[in-house]
């Protein structure tokens, strides 16, 4: 699978989920955001999104799929549409049918995927050219971590997540993505985050030079989420839940982003139906196995 597709009816766009193979907080800036150094990867899970032409002014949104997402401005899809057709100087009439298979606040990334998916999309649908740098700086003003899909699968975020650092390096992987019923707002993580500087400086002396190095396995290996404590703090049952799954699997599970969904990093194929039926059974939650991205 490709990230575009031509149809009879226009234009595919994929828009892949991310996970967070590390995540630290390096403490509040001056304009109120919280400082983050995070090594992301795109994953093979993707929400879709179908371009084509339409007899109304603007952009109409329709959303469709396993998971709700809302279908007017509210959508960061929508808000794309509208500074990347102020950045062209000109007004696009399309539709827009977005298939919603990833939930949100699950810390996958999902919407982010989406906004960034329809600033490509769009771009090449409607033929405007804007420059990657464009796309970049839109991505930048809709939200923290958007920027990250425009580029490679693997990348390094720092600042509030829109200093884009690819890694062309390739890094194959599998993961059990663990997705508790549950919505998490980062906006609360965040609130409740307490920052800890001896943490951060030991956590980034250690997972740092591995990213230099390019030795990504072993960093992502560290399993490094800081918000992991005030998220955990705010939805006691997660931490229930990482806690027996690693009893009872023996692996590492690691929260994504400011959660709720969790991960095994490459776990053994023969393990992963008893795991996730033990999920089920334990804790009605829904698991999925996935592969790093291609793109």
């Amino acid at each position: 699978m490709e990230q575009f597709e031509l149809t009879e009816q226009g234009l595919r766009v994929y828009a892949p989920a991310k996970i967070n193979l590390t995540l630290l907080i390096s403490g509040k800036r001056p304009d109120g955001f919280h400082g983050i150094e995070t090594l992301m990867a795109k994953i093979d899970w993707c929400d879709e999104l179908l371009f084509e032409p339409s007899q109304k002014e603007g952009i109409e949104l329709v959303c469709r799929g396993d998971y709700w997402a809302p279908s007017g401005p509210d959508n960061l899809i929508w808000r794309a549409y509208d500074l990347l057709m102020q950045k062209a100087g000109r007004t696009v009439p399309v539709k827009v049918t977005l298939t919603k298979n990833i939930p949100a606040g699950t810390g996958l990334g999902s919407a982010s995927s989406d906004a960034a998916a329809a600033l490509l999309g769009l771009n090449r649908f409607a033929g405007l050219n804007q420059p990657k740098e464009i796309l970049h700086d839109i991505c930048a003003a809709l939200g923290s971590d958007i920027a990250f899909f425009l580029y490679t699968p693997l990348a390094y975020c720092t600042g509030r997540g829109e200093k884009i650092l690819p890694i062309e390096q390739k890094y194959d992987f599998s993961a059990l993505l663990i997705l508790p019923n549950l919505s998490v707002a980062t906006k609360d993580v965040y609130k409740n985050y307490r920052h800890d500087e001896s943490e951060y400086k030991a956590m980034s002396d250690k997972i740092n030079p591995l990213i230099a190095k390019k030795n990504v396995d072993s960093a992502a290996k560290i399993c490094a989420n800081m918000l992991q404590s005030s998220c955990f703090e705010l939805y006691r049952g997660l931490a229930e839940l990482k806690e027996r799954c690693e009893a009872f699997c023996g692996r590492r599970v690691c929260l994504s982003g400011s959660g709720s969904a969790m991960y095994i990093l490459n776990p053994d194929p023969q393990q992963v139906p008893s795991v996730q039926s033990w999920l089920k059974s334990e804790f009605n939650c829904e698991s999925r196995f996935v592969n790093s991205n291609r793109w």
